[in-house]
């Protein structure tokens, strides 16, 4: 796989399940229009996914929970990290501020299974491409 295939692969991979979880997610508010939404600048942070190619090499001796827990950590650490820029610029494209368990509005805590699920469709992509 070309060096930035892999970016561009969890980019758009990112973009598409934001906008299907988005679009479910006004469906369960009785919006069924069933619109999703994202925002450009996702693209980058979910392209950043990419390093989960190479790290799983190095652990896929690992048991797949803790391999899961370990990208989980990992997201939500790039989560933290680009949002804190974003916010900083106040153009940050998501706010968890009214969830009950969130930490600066940036992350969220009921996500976990989400990104632990995530980090590991994101290792059987990379891994499948490569």
């Amino acid at each position: 796989m070309e060096k930035r295939q892999p970016f561009i692969v969890c980019g758009i991979t990112g973009w598409c399940l934001e906008l299907i979880f988005t679009g479910i997610l006004s469906a369960v508010r009785k919006d069924f229009s069933l619109k999703g939404t994202s925002s450009l600048w996702m693209f980058p942070i979910y392209g950043m996914a990419a390093c989960i190619g190479p790290v799983s090499k190095k652990i896929r001796h690992v048991p797949i929970f803790l391999r899961g827990c370990f990208y989980m950590t990992g997201i939500f650490g790039v989560e933290l990290a680009s949002g804190s820029v974003l916010k900083y610029f106040k153009i940050c494209p998501w706010d968890y501020s009214s969830s009950q368990i969130q930490y600066k509005g940036l992350i969220r805590a009921d996500y976990a299974p989400l990104w632990f699920l995530t980090g590991l469709l994101f290792e059987k992509i990379l891994s499948d491409n490569s």
